[in-house]
């Protein structure tokens, strides 16, 4: 606004001066004197204008310094640096309504969110629930950069089923659990991740988080993995599962060497299949009481194209104190001999198969039955569960992109020593969207 009104000053003074010119001849000495003051004021605003650019120039510097740059998007994730990071989840609800031959399941209980073979209730009264939980959401975070020729990823991984914190009071505010989390550089990986014993394709697709876990190979924990090629070896977490004399369950973690799996993949236009093998220490030390002994399992699962777009997926699996790793920990890994002290490995052998078979544009149907079958010594406790078994059928549906309607039927019974047996039949809606 200065500079405008200066420059009016100018032009005002400027038509005065040529006025006067014409009119009197006499009035030269003063034109010259106020020409010497337009060139003085053409200086100064000059001069100022000079002095506004680099101002502007010097604030621009210190805002590009002051801020950091922004990240860069791309189809892939975020580039911040060196590293890429890339977000990603599901939206998930389930709505299960649950029918129980023999007694109900503590409202707390995480087997009223997905099926659990062990917490099926044996001599109880028959009772009908419906539940709806988002709990099974989950969002993941992962990142990779170059170090030299070599690429470093990691993956963090969490959801909210089994929150201890929290109820469905008023605002059902339930905490997150760590599902994985891992680093992987040059063939290995450290972290929290499947077991190397299992193979995640085996898993059959469901409307519910899990089904026909009577006898799938189910885990996931701290572990330092190599691969190279189809070769996979593993140091795995290790902790021993316990049945008492009077039976019940008790967590016994005293291992101090980790369990050890090795598994080998073949791939091919048939599919994929993995046989594995694990090795296992089995320790339970309390006052007085440093007993071991080994396990083992062994085991064969995949999934195989049947036609066109048709899958077979399955797992068998047998073994010697394979306790938690299969069926849920339906069955413990060893059970203390009440004439010694002593502790046993417990046997047992299960499996499952399930078939998927698309239909129209986006819909599938999926059918399967899964079972285990536990030897228990001939001192268990007679409430202790002797086999478990399940059958399922679903459709789902993607209505849209990553979009997925589904709905489900379930089937499983759980038999003890005595001989009494319990049921479990659980419909279920669920909508779930990935991102």
């Amino acid at each position: 606004m200065r500079h405008f009104i200066r420059a009016v000053l100018l032009a005002s003074v400027s038509s005065l001066v040529v006025a006067s010119a014409s009119a009197d001849s006499t009035m030269e000495d003063r034109i010259a004197a106020l020409e010497q003051t337009v060139a003085a004021l053409k200086a100064e605003l000059a001069a100022e204008r000079a002095a506004t650019d680099q101002d502007i120039v010097r604030l621009e510097k210190t805002a590009a310094t002051a801020a950091p740059a922004a990240p860069a998007a791309s189809g892939n994730g975020f580039t911040v640096g060196d590293t890429t990071l890339k977000f990603g989840g599901i939206l998930d609800l389930d709505a299960h309504v649950t029918n129980l031959s023999d007694g109900q399941v503590g409202s707390s209980s995480i087997a009223r969110d997905f099926y659990i073979p062990g917490a099926i209730q044996i001599g109880g009264e028959e009772t009908t629930v419906t539940d709806f939980t988002a709990q099974s959401s989950r969002i993941n975070l992962s990142a990779q950069r170059m170090v030299g020729e070599q690429k470093l990823s990691g993956y963090f991984e969490m959801d909210f089923l089994g929150s201890l914190q929290g109820d469905e009071r008023v605002s059902s505010s339930f905490s997150p659990r760590l599902r994985r989390a891992y680093l992987d550089f040059n063939g290995w990986r450290v972290g929290q991740e499947w077991s190397t014993f299992q193979n995640l394709s085996a898993i059959p697709e469901s409307a519910s988080f899990l089904t026909l876990s009577d006898g799938m190979i189910f885990i996931r924990q701290a572990q330092v993995r190599y691969t190279n090629g189809p070769w996979q070896f593993a140091l795995e977490n290790g902790d021993t599962t316990v049945t008492p004399v009077a039976g019940g369950r008790i967590e016994a973690d005293s291992n101090l060497i980790p369990d050890v799996v090795g598994r080998y993949n073949f791939t091919g236009s048939y599919g994929n299949i993995s046989l594995a093998a694990i090795g296992r220490q089995l320790r339970y030390e309390t006052a007085g009481i440093d007993e071991d002994t080994f396990g083992w399992g062994l085991s064969a699962s995949g999934q195989l194209k049947a036609g066109a777009k048709d899958d077979i997926r399955f797992n068998l699996v047998a073994g010697e104190g394979l306790g938690r790793y299969v069926g849920l920990n339906a069955a413990n890994a060893v059970a203390i001999n009440p004439m010694d002290g002593s502790v046993e490995a417990i046997p047992s052998f299960g499996g499952l198969v399930a078939w998927r078979h698309p239909f129209g544009e986006t819909a599938r149907f999926n059918i399967g039955y899964s079972g285990l079958w536990i030897d228990n010594p001939d001192f268990i406790a007679a409430a202790t569960t002797k086999q478990v078994q399940s059958a399922f059928g679903a459709v789902l549906w993607d209505i849209a992109p990553k979009t997925t309607l589904g709905v489900e039927l379930l089937y499983g019974q759980r038999e003890n020593e005595a001989g009494a047996s319990g049921e479990i039949t659980r419909f279920t809606f669920s909508s779930k969207y990935a991102f």
